[in-house]
């Protein structure tokens, strides 16, 4: 009978102590992402500006790797965020495989952090620590302010850290004190099944700061010895990898290549431990291992013993690599050769600065999405300008090249779009999200003015049918706006790169110009026409092509004004008013038309009158050709 009853406790002991170590892994897991989300939203813009400055130097690029990885808690995620620069072509091969060298040391301070947790006193630093979690939860509770409750956020995670460690260490103990679990586990001591177990798990998780943490519980509570977690803990890097792994299967060669060296560092790595410890071992005959060389360098405290060694071993391994790292890039691109034909079909229309991968780290997502739409900007201008060129000089030759790059300015437009929308479903800061929102309809004003190049260029083609063409005067018309066009998408990509609020203004003013130049276009064209200078279907053709030119500067207005949302209350106001102001001193058409110089004080009423007149055929064309 009390044998029935004591392995019926035991039973429970053992069922109690699983599902308190399931429970503490799923908070320790939990607290992990809240951290790594919420440090991301709260230091997205130094992230960005940390990725920005990519640098050739190797020191430099460890750096990056071990900072962003340190500040989001995530080594795995500043892998694939590499991938995703060179899918994208930001970063060379070389520039990335650094800064995964540096992700490996900058993922060391969880360890750290887990170690400092155990310390036992009066009150243990694990308990003080895990009251974060309470105060973070009330700060998110009742913060009104976005980065506020993100800062609420990463201190709730950080103390949850120690609430699930707290659990773990609880059912650790609980098995420390069975000798049947404590016998079973001292039977595993070959290192390589130690590492592969390691790894495994790891892959499993996903997650090596988690199989670290448990390793250091572990040995904490006395249930493994410090070898063990040691080549547990060597392991996990190996696990460490898939992540990456996975993102680069879906990516581009050169994304695949970085996912591979990630791989191989790690793997070299571990097998010189291997052979260090195995020759250590078999010099001193067993007597010196790594455990006991980290219990000679932090006695009586074996949590900070593996941390140290984790730590260490990875500090050195990237200094034995790096000076490597030129021929580890020449192996995997032996292992990983070039598919030209391949790439170059399936990339025909591909971005140039967005990959999926960044959506793993939004930060970084969004000033790449910001990059992409600065470059469909970049195509659409060209366009236009290609179209002007094309419409005064009938050089349809000019235009070979036109057709590809509408094409791509349309897949850009659904590309980003896409993008856009996957991205607005993650955790966003409050001033992201805005942006996000106004991408939507920056690429759709961006793709409208690429609409109108295209009309432009069949006006040039009509021309050119018909064995007609503009007068010079009319040219120079063109030129002239042309130039202001060209200004004001200055402006505007000014506004939108650095959301410089001083050139609204000068935007308003520009784009107010456009208008009355455009308007002033379709007098001289009155004139030119009264004079028998040019004809009726060419003169159509003029007022369909400034009503063009007036709505691609509304466009470029439109996208100024989608950034407002970003811009202080106070400054917002104020730039309304400045919008205002602006319209206000380009009321009079007369008073534009002696600023252009374009129409004497002596113009008529009759002339105004057949201005209105064949402005209302210019919108009728317009409005074909927009259907068309």
């Amino acid at each position: 009978m009390d044998t029935l009853f004591s392995a019926t406790n035991l039973g429970a002991t053992i069922a109690t102590a699983v599902l308190a170590l399931i429970a503490g892994i799923g908070i320790f897991l939990i607290a992990c992402n809240m951290m790594s989300s919420n440090l991301e939203s709260v230091s997205s813009r130094k992230l960005r500006r940390l990725f920005a400055k990519t640098s050739n130097n190797w020191f430099v690029g460890v750096g990056m790797g071990a900072i962003a990885t340190a500040a989001i808690q995530s080594s795995g995620a500043t892998s694939v965020m590499a991938i995703g620069f060179v899918n994208a072509g930001i970063m060379s091969l070389t520039q990335a495989a650094c800064v995964i060298f540096g992700a490996n040391i900058g993922t060391t301070i969880t360890g750290i952090i887990t170690a400092l947790g155990m310390f036992e006193s009066a009150v243990s630093t694990g308990t003080i620590f895990a009251t974060f979690a309470g105060i973070g939860a009330f700060i998110n509770a009742f913060a009104k302010k976005d980065t506020v409750k993100k800062v609420g956020g990463i201190l709730a995670g950080f103390g949850m850290l120690f609430v699930g460690l707290s659990m773990m260490s609880g059912s650790m103990k609980a098995f420390a004190e069975m000798d049947a679990v404590k016998n079973f586990l001292s039977t595993i001591s070959n290192p390589v099944l130690l590492v592969l177990i390691g790894a495994i798990i790891t892959a499993i998780i996903q997650s090596s700061s988690v199989m670290t943490s448990v390793s250091i519980t572990m040995v904490f509570t006395g249930l493994i010895s410090l070898d063990q977690g040691i080549y547990l803990t060597m392991g996990s890097n190996i696990g460490s990898c898939v992540v990456a792994i996975i993102a680069g299967l879906t990516s581009t060669t050169n994304a695949k290549r970085t996912a591979l060296i990630h791989l191989t560092f790690n793997c070299f790595g571990v097998i010189v431990f291997l052979l260090i410890g195995l020759i250590m071992d078999l010099a001193s005959k067993g007597a010196t291992t790594f455990g006991t060389l980290f219990e000679a360098m932090f006695p009586g405290v074996p949590q900070m013993q593996l941390a140290m060694f984790h730590t260490i071993f990875n500090v050195i391994t990237v200094c034995m690599v790096l000076p490597m790292t030129k021929l580890f890039v020449k192996l995997v691109t032996k292992i990983i050769p070039d598919k030209k034909a391949k790439d170059d079909k399936m990339s025909k229309y591909k971005f140039k600065y967005l990959d999926e991968n960044f959506l793993k780290t939004p930060p970084i997502a969004i000033a790449q999405l910001r990059n992409e739409v600065q470059y469909m900007a970049e195509k659409a201008i060209a366009n236009l300008n290609t179209a002007l060129d094309v419409v005064c000089s009938l050089d349809l030759d000019k235009a070979k090249d036109f057709a590809e790059t509408e094409q791509h300015i349309d897949s850009l437009n659904k590309g980003i779009t896409k993008f856009a929308v996957k991205l607005s479903k993650l955790e966003l800061s409050e001033r992201d999200t805005k942006y996000v929102s106004s991408v939507f309809r920056a690429v759709t004003d961006f793709e409208r003015i690429g609409d109108y190049a295209e009309n432009i260029i069949e006006y040039a083609e009509r021309l050119q049918q018909s064995e007609s063409s503009f007068s010079e005067d009319a040219k120079e018309e063109v030129r002239k706006v042309q130039e202001i066009i060209n200004e004001l998408y200055n402006k505007v990509m000014k506004i939108y790169a650095n959301l410089d609020t001083t050139a609204f203004r000068e935007a308003y003013i520009l784009e107010e110009n456009v208008d009355l130049m455009t308007e002033q276009m379709s007098n001289m064209h009155i004139t030119r026409l009264a004079d028998g200078v040019c004809t009726a279907d060419v003169g159509a053709i003029y007022l369909a092509l400034a009503s063009n030119i007036e709505r691609v500067s509304d466009h470029f207005i439109n996208v100024a004004d989608g950034l407002l949302p970003l811009v202080k209350s106070v400054e917002r106001h104020t730039i309304k008013e400045i919008k205002h102001e602006v319209k206000d001193e380009f009321k009079s058409a007369e008073e534009s038309a002696r600023v252009f110089g374009l129409v004497d004080d002596n113009d008529t009423m009759e002339e105004e009158k057949s201005v209105n007149d064949v402005c209302s055929v210019e919108s009728d064309v317009n409005s074909t050709e927009t259907e068309e």
